[in-house]
């Protein structure tokens, strides 16, 4: 596993703890950081992206709404809803990563760690997300047999 990825997963912990807490985040961060190890690089990702979508939280959530046609924000689930929240923080305020690169790590994370149809949900909304604050940043299709 990168350490990307691994701080993308990290920072989905942190995130989910603040939700489910509404503890302030350098609390859940130094709480998470006592039981899980990292690099300094995967630690300054992992907070980053963790406060960074916790501190766009309403816009997000309106983004998700938005893209979660025929789905009720409140009746996401938990994990769901916060892996949401950190990819839609990635694809709309942290524009360095490709939107393909965000939405790939957000569906294989949410295979470790959501439901069974918790990776075809991600991408759906997600890229639903990708195509209201990127407009026409075509999404490349995965090259696979035919």
């Amino acid at each position: 596993m990168g350490k990307r990825t691994k701080a993308r997963e990290c920072a989905l912990q942190m995130l989910y703890q603040w939700d489910l807490t509404r503890a302030p985040m350098d609390e859940v961060a130094s709480a998470f950081w006592r039981v899980r190890s990292g690099t300094d690089d995967t630690k300054a990702m992992a907070e980053r992206l963790a406060r960074g979508a916790q501190g766009h939280v309403s816009r997000l959530d309106g983004l998700i709404a938005e893209a979660a046609t025929n789905w009720r924000f409140d009746r996401i689930a938990a994990v769901d809803r916060n892996l949401l929240r950190l990819a839609a923080y990635e694809l709309d305020v942290e524009r360095d990563t490709p939107p393909s690169v965000v939405i790939d790590e957000a569906v294989e994370i949410a295979k470790r760690f959501g439901e069974a149809d918790s990776p075809s949900f991600v991408n759906g909304v997600l890229d639903a997300v990708r195509r209201m604050v990127r407009g026409g940043e075509a999404r490349p299709r995965r090259r696979g047999k035919a």
